[in-house]
């Protein structure tokens, strides 16, 4: 796999290695199927020591280049959630998958999914027309988009079955949450969390608290979130249990520009606007700066998380020639949303949505505060105070109390609350009217010119208060090490057996060296566990394999797993106490003092330096090992 492929080379490269990479994940116990001396569970996997420490690797990486870099507030949150807090979310109301099952046997497809996977299989018929293949990929875009009715119909029009070749029912709204009950009661009802985010946004008065009451600011949390699947497949890709990584921006909603964005504004990012989108084009390599002025990027603070995300992901592995960033169509957007851009990965499923960045505006804050008659509001002070117009409502308490008694406070609340905008109709109808009609949870009140008298009054303020917008990132981490695993599968080429390894970046590498005696010899044994020392001591992980087998064999073992660096304790160690350092990639060796290697090596995980530098450095080693 070279670089400056095409994205139909490309995709056509991954998924010709897709069983061979799978395979190889699974015999080195990457990850497997949950249970599986039972069958296994559809949707859920266990991480086996490599992908553990590739996970671990991956998310600290996260925490550096997010919460260390942008001084975020990190925070843990309980994966169990009642469910009032996720009626003021809206997830027990909405957050649902459209579910289509095959009529005979009772299985149950995504109708999304399963309709895109039906396009593909249109699309690779040899008689498909031009005119036809641009149906097919416009369905396919707006697949996620579609309303009940509007999937029925089309699977009616492309005569799709199940897998089964039976037919499919109507679709109809599934909820992705798993339902528990809290205590022992069963009156108590809560969810699984199927995001992190709710733990940050009910938290935000403590975190604002704990920031000195200042904007902006950003939460993060790296969690478990859980999902009931319709029907999960493509491993890592489409899970039931899964780690996110999510950042809150907390921001004034009038003010969205970033202080760092100069820092980014210069670099090129792949953009698949709505406009792209609706063409059917591919996506324009465009600067941050570029988008952000032109509007096709809501504002700075997105901008600038869009440009930290590709950074990100470069560093994790994934390659740059297989991101874009794709901006929800109108119809997909919420209605709340500013804003919403996907991170894609092109990988031998397609591309994948492995982080979302949204402007969510001050939707989740002011159903919070709704839900629980808490203040979610900030504050910022003015230089100067301000004298600003506003209408007074002036109710008359005692006239509203003989008519609605108990319900009083809620009226004189309500009314308290209105933005002024309200509060202008509220005056032209009672002009027009002689009283006007409210509704506070769905009852009804009628208030007449005795129990409110508006009048137009001014005050002198010294603070704007008001609910912040959040920028939100949210990364789904086994999406992104699947990515970068497929991205790193390597095939050696012009040795004697062909060998495939996996070219991880040594930043993530889940092992990031190997020690190899040459032979089994206790000479060797001193120098050995003086390295494997000396490397822990520098905070990096080792691995020591002084099997019988061949030098050449055990690199390649290395290789296959994604280990960067070998360090080999020959014969000349014991006379003059060097070592060789081979780079897998290259294959290349120097020979360097042993005492230099666990320096060195913490050097090139970290890129203070480049194997080029070290290879310069210390004089080359040349061996046959293959």
């Amino acid at each position: 796999m070279s670089e400056g492929m095409s994205e139909a080379d490309l995709l056509k490269w991954f998924t010709s290695k897709r069983s061979t990479v799978e395979d190889l994940l699974r015999h080195r116990f990457f990850y497997k199927p949950s249970f599986d001396i039972y069958g296994g569970v559809s949707g859920l996997y266990d991480y086996g020591p490599p992908g553990c420490a590739l996970k671990r690797e991956i998310e600290d990486l996260w925490r550096r280049h997010f919460i260390l870099e942008e001084d975020m507030l990190e925070l843990s949150g309980t994966n169990l959630t009642p469910e009032i807090v996720l009626e003021a979310s809206g997830h027990v109301a909405k957050f649902s998958d459209f579910m289509v099952r095959d009529t005979i046997t009772d299985r149950c497809y995504r109708a999304d999914k399963y309709l895109i996977e039906n396009m593909d299989k249109l699309l690779k018929k040899a008689e498909v027309t031009a005119e036809q293949h641009e149906e097919f990929e416009r369905v396919k875009s707006k697949a996620d988009t579609y309303t009940p009715q509007e999937l029925h119909s089309i699977f009616q029009k492309y005569n799709i079955l199940s897998e089964e070749n039976n037919p499919l029912s109507y679709p109809e709204p599934f909820n992705l949450m798993f339902a528990t009950s809290i205590g022992p009661s069963g009156k108590h009802r809560g969810f699984l969390r199927p995001e992190t985010a709710q733990g940050i946004f009910v938290n935000f008065k403590n975190l604002y608290d704990f920031n000195r009451n200042r904007l902006p600011f950003a939460a993060a949390q790296i969690g478990l979130g859980f999902r009931n699947e319709i029907s999960p497949r493509d491993g890592l890709l489409r899970v039931r249990e899964f780690t996110m990584a999510e950042i809150e921006h907390f921001v004034n909603p009038n003010a969205k520009d970033h202080s760092k964005f100069a820092n980014v504004a210069g670099l090129q990012v792949p953009l698949y606007s709505q406009e792209q989108q609706e063409i059917l084009g591919g996506h324009l390599l465009m600067t941050i700066g570029e988008a952000v002025d032109r509007k096709i990027i809501n504002n700075q603070t997105l901008g600038y998380y869009m440009a930290r995300t590709y950074l990100f992901l470069v560093e994790c592995g994934v390659r740059k020639d297989a991101i874009r960033f794709r901006q929800h169509m109108k119809d997909e957007m919420a209605h709340y949303a500013a804003d919403c851009w996907d991170a894609e990965i092109l990988s031998s499923y397609d591309w994948v949505e492995c982080v979302g960045i949204a402007d969510r505006s001050c939707y989740d804050l002011t159903r919070h505060a709704e839900k629980s008659k808490k203040n979610l509001q900030a504050a910022e002070k003015y230089e100067t105070p301000k004298i600003v117009e506003f209408i007074d409502m002036k109710p008359n308490k005692g006239a509203i109390a003989k008519v609605y008694k108990q319900k009083t406070q809620d009226i004189l609340t309500y009314l308290a609350e209105l933005p002024e905008a309200s509060k202008a109709v509220i005056c032209k109808d009672l002009e027009e009217n002689k009283e006007i009609s409210i509704t506070i949870n769905e009852n009804n009140y009628v208030l007449n010119q005795t129990m409110i008298a508006p009048v137009n009054s001014k005050k002198t303020i010294n603070q704007e208060v008001f609910y912040p917008s959040v920028i939100e990132p949210s990364f789904g981490i086994g999406r992104i090490i699947y990515s970068v695993l497929e991205h790193s599968y390597r095939e050696r080429e012009g040795l004697q057996e062909a060998r495939h390894f996996l070219c991880l970046s040594p930043s993530v590498a889940p092992i990031k060296c190997c020690v190899l005696p040459l032979s089994k010899n206790d000479l060797f044994d001193s120098s050995v566990a003086q390295l494997k020392e000396n490397i822990k001591r520098k905070g990096l992980s080792c691995e020591v394999d002084s099997s019988s087998s061949t030098i050449g064999k055990r690199y390649a073992r290395c290789d296959e797993v994604g280990i960067p660096f070998a360090i080999t304790v020959d014969f000349q160690t014991t006379s003059d106490n060097t070592v060789t350092l081979r780079e897998a990639k290259g294959m290349t060796q120097v020979r360097m003092p042993l005492l230099d290697v666990a320096k060195i090596i913490r050097k090139l995980v970290d890129k203070t330096v480049t194997w080029e530098n070290i290879a310069g450095r210390y004089p080359s080693f040349s061996a046959n090992t293959n």
